[in-house]
Order: structure tokens, then C-alpha cells, then sequence
């Protein structure tokens, strides 16, 4: 077996393209995903930002909500950004109409929660488990994680909210690393996908 991890980039919408280079750089074979055979070919998946309701909506037309769940709920290692992450909660403050997740931390998150498009910003953030300098975190229409349970693990906070959360295979952010050209939370992504399956070869 190959100690290169293969890892998909859910590529319904959002910075899709941004998060395949930066996996690449970080030593993974990275491929977007988009219907479930191709779901079924890779280690470990990145759901990338965008619009939670819209990201929502397309997973159930594409035939990849059930799937996914499954995958997720069997111990594949999934990484959330800002809407993937909103995805990656198992309960959502405020939900829009039909707006659906697939769970897997056991968290609660508040959508927008750090202001609409025009309140955008960039802010150190130093996150456990990634040495060195703290990470540039980018904040577009951000959402914040209220509260965690007990098997959550929160890795960073930024202005007193929790914006960086670890559960098992499970990784989550509220910012987007993959548009500052850092590639270390994507490392740290791909070291826990490396892990697994070392873990399920054994």
C-alpha cells in the first residue's frame, strides 16, 4: 500500500480548486468528488466552504448525503471549512429551511456567525497540534462553534469563540486555510488520514 494518502475535495461548491493545491502540497493525491463511486475511492474527504444550505441541497441531488453519512459514521477522516464545518455539526443553532448535516461532531454551531460578507477578516490563530507560528485564519462569513461535547476537542478559539475542533477522524475550522498558501492545517488533515489507515491496515 501506498503511504500516500488519496483525499477528495467535496466539490459541489466553493473554493474547490484551492484545497486540491493545497493538499498536493501537503503530500496527498487529492481529486475532487462529486458522485458517490468517486466518494467510495478515496481515504479521507475535505468539505470545503461556501453556503451550508446550498452545499446541503446539492449533496442530497447528487446522491451523496446518505453516502456520506455512512463514510463518516464508519470513521472516515473528514476535514470542514467554515461550511463544511457548519456541515460537520451535529446540531445547527439557527438551520434554514430543509438545510440538512451530516454530523459527526458532537458540537453546535452558529451559522454567519462572525458578520455577513462585508465583515470578512484575517486573524492569527494558534491551533494545538500545529507547532511554529500561529495560523493565518481567514473569516468569510464565518460560523462559530457555541458549545462541544464531551468527545469534542477544541484546538483553537479566536475573541473568546471556539473556532477549531477535533473529534476522532473529524476535523474542523471555521476559517479557510487553504487561501493563505499555509499548508499546516491541511498536513495536520493529512497526517490523520495517514493514521486511519494505518490504523484499518493493521
Amino acid at each position: 500500500m501506498s503511504d500516500t494518502p488519496v483525499i477528495g475535495v467535496l466539490a459541489l461548491q466553493g473554493d474547490v480548486r484551492e484545497h486540491l493545491v493545497a493538499l498536493a502540497a501537503a503530500d496527498a493525491v487529492a481529486r475532487p468528488v462529486r458522485r458517490p463511486e468517486e466518494l467510495a475511492e478515496v481515504d479521507g474527504l475535505v468539505i470545503p466552504g461556501g453556503e451550508s444550505t446550498t452545499i446541503s441541497k446539492l449533496a442530497v441531488l447528487f446522491g451523496l448525503m446518505e453516502p456520506l453519512r455512512a463514510r463518516v459514521r464508519a470513521g472516515m477522516p473528514v476535514y470542514g471549512t467554515c461550511a463544511g464545518m457548519i456541515m460537520l455539526a451535529d446540531k445547527i443553532l439557527d438551520p434554514r429551511s430543509g438545510q440538512e448535516t451530516l454530523g459527526g461532531i458532537d458540537m453546535i454551531v452558529r451559522r454567519n456567525a462572525f458578520g455577513r460578507q462585508n465583515e470578512s477578516f484575517e486573524a492569527a490563530v494558534a491551533i494545538q497540534g500545529i507547532d511554529g507560528d500561529p495560523v493565518e485564519g481567514v473569516f468569510i462569513r464565518a460560523p462559530w462553534v457555541e458549545s462541544v461535547g464531551a468527545a469534542a476537542e477544541v484546538l483553537a478559539e479566536h475573541d473568546g469563540h471556539i473556532v477549531a475542533v477535533r473529534q476522532g477522524t473529524a476535523l474542523a475550522t471555521s476559517f479557510h486555510p487553504e487561501l493563505t498558501g499555509d499548508h499546516r492545517v491541511h498536513a495536520l488533515f493529512v497526517d490523520m488520514v495517514r493514521a486511519n489507515r494505518t490504523a484499518g491496515s493493521l
